[in-house]
């Protein structure tokens, strides 16, 4: 069961989902999120790297409505995505693979690690519209090198997704919780 800190912080995750707000995920909104990753530098239509971003974006819809539209009716609520987000630590490669990809769409100059600049086209691109991170990436930055490593990235947005610890980097991996 999802806690209220939970709730909260995906709030703005699945705002920033429901392309149409109408108050549900639908497949429409997925392919929605895949075509504004789309947009990115990396992402060129055709790439190996467009195909890998539709895939695992749209493969989140597959995952959604096989595992917590337990309706059939094709429309995840708020409820249904927190079931998913519980789920979660079943699936880590998953969760992994999804990391992997979004670290590759916005590590624009190929240089095997992401900036503060690259950290926050992410942040824009995931809620559609600029959102003002603040001092985020100083907290994501443990090591305060000016930059997340992959595996530095992968355990943050594992945290993202799973952790239920308001003291957990990770949580501010999309921005500041609230930032809907």
């Amino acid at each position: 069961m999802s806690s209220e800190f939970r709730r909260t912080k995906l709030q703005a995750m699945f705002e920033a989902f429901d392309a149409d707000g109408n108050g549900y995920l639908e497949e429409a909104d997925f392919v929605a999120l895949a075509d504004r990753w789309g947009r990115l530098p990396r992402v060129r239509e055709g790439s190996e790297l467009a195909a890998r971003v539709d895939g695992v974006l749209k493969g989140w819809w597959q995952h959604l409505s096989a595992t917590v539209d337990t309706d059939g009716d094709g429309r995840i609520d708020m409820d249904d995505l927190l079931a998913m987000v519980d789920h979660l630590p079943t699936i880590p490669e998953a969760v992994t693979a999804t990391a992997d990809t979004i670290f590759d769409a916005v590590d624009e100059n190929a240089d095997g690690r992401i900036s503060r600049g690259e950290h926050q086209r992410l942040v824009d691109t995931w809620h559609g519209r600029p959102v003002a991170t603040g001092g985020v990436f100083d907290r994501l930055d443990q090591d305060a090198d000016g930059y997340l490593s992959r595996p530095e990235f992968a355990l943050l947005w594992t945290q993202f997704w799973t952790s239920d610890d308001p003291a957990d980097p990770g949580n501010l991996m999309c921005g500041p919780i609230g930032a809907g």
